[in-house]
């Protein structure tokens, strides 16, 4: 992009330092972060004005804030670095013992000990000098946009309806089912629609802005209320609020099995008839073109593991049948999205 106002020229460059300078807004935080002299930056502040035509920053009581053209621009300058970017990677190819590309992953904390933990751990085996940058999901954070402008490739969650404008594919489905102390009395009683009413209940803060959760919906459908006394901020507190109290949390069954191995608690059968939940892998229209590499689905063949493995071992018949699978297969499946991501660019 050449400027209006002379010869200067937009190059990657300034624009990485536009970006920084417009979500930094300080020259000094920017000059930090690039490793670079303050006089630097605010030369190449300086240019950039020249360029665009704009105070880009101006100075306020509270600090520097950005003017809405900066603001605009942002958006634009993210998109065209991501697709200098990609068109860079495409001219390399890729070796995962010493590729340092970047992944960017968007997704609940309550992915983190089932999902997260181990993704990390294969990568960190396979591809030791790979940056990933994992964000947590909140409702304050507007994953749709950042997938738009490329601050994530690719995000995991759960929707009743997954957002419109976006490539997804599911990537499983859970039952859902209801955790408590050991010491609840409904672990002997039974557990009826009427139980679930009266219960005290531990509810997450929804992940999503713009919509419901899978449980809060169906319940508004059936008209059913419960008592949601307890709101947690992060899901993966709730569990510890269940050992020595008669709060009932409602989830799904792996994230359920997964803390009732080392917390005195309970998995009970909801009494509600909840449909599966379904777990999404959601991307922006700028990375739906790239050309598949390789479509092959990974498996993980573990006969005892039915969260990261499909829970049968590789020389069982079933384990080419996915609809027998006694397993999530959670491993394989985030091994081909990393493989996907990885391989992206290769001829």
């Amino acid at each position: 992009m050449t400027s209006r106002r002379g010869e200067d020229q937009l190059d990657s460059h300034l624009l990485r330092m536009f970006c920084l300078l417009i979500s930094e807004r300080s020259v000094s935080r920017t000059a930090l972060k690039l490793n670079q002299s303050q006089p630097a930056v605010s030369l190449a502040l300086k240019r950039l004005r020249a360029i665009l035509g704009d105070p880009l920053l101006v100075r306020e009581k509270s600090g520097m804030v950005p003017t809405e053209r900066a603001l605009t621009l942002l958006t634009h300058a993210k998109g065209a670095l991501a697709e200098i970017d990609r068109m860079t990677v495409a001219l390399e190819s890729f070796d995962p013992q010493t590729s340092r590309q970047v992944f960017r992953i968007g997704a609940p904390d309550y992915l983190a000990p089932l999902f997260v933990s181990k993704v990390v751990e294969r990568i960190r085996q396979e591809a030791p000098y790979v940056q990933l940058n994992l964000q947590s999901l909140g409702p304050d954070f507007d994953f749709e946009r950042s997938l738009a402008e490329g601050d994530l490739d690719v995000v995991i969650g759960n929707w009743p309806e997954p957002p419109p404008r976006m490539h997804l594919s599911m990537l499983l489905e859970d039952e859902i089912v209801c955790l408590v102390s050991a010491r609840h009395p409904l672990v002997r009683k039974g557990f009826s629609i009427e139980d679930y009413q009266r219960a005290v209940h531990v509810v997450p803060m929804p992940y999503s802005i713009s919509q419901r959760g899978v449980i809060d919906a169906m319940l508004a459908s059936h008209r059913i209320a419960r008592d949601e006394r307890v709101v947690v901020q992060s899901f993966t507190l709730a569990p510890h609020l269940l050992t020595n109290t008669e709060l009932v949390f409602t989830t799904t069954r792996h994230f359920a099995s997964f803390y009732a191995d080392f917390l005195p608690l309970c998995i009970l059968p909801s009494p509600i008839a909840f449909p599966a939940m379904r777990f999404y892998q959601l991307w922006h229209e700028r990375a739906q073109h790239d050309p598949p590499r390789v479509d092959r689905v990974l498996v993980e063949a573990s006969p005892r593991d039915r969260v990261w493995g499909i829970g049968m071992g590789a020389s069982n018949p079933d384990a080419r049948a996915p609809s027998r699978w006694r397993g999530l297969n959670l491993l394989g499946f985030a091994l081909m999205e990393a493989r996907s991501r990885l391989f992206d660019g290769l001829p």
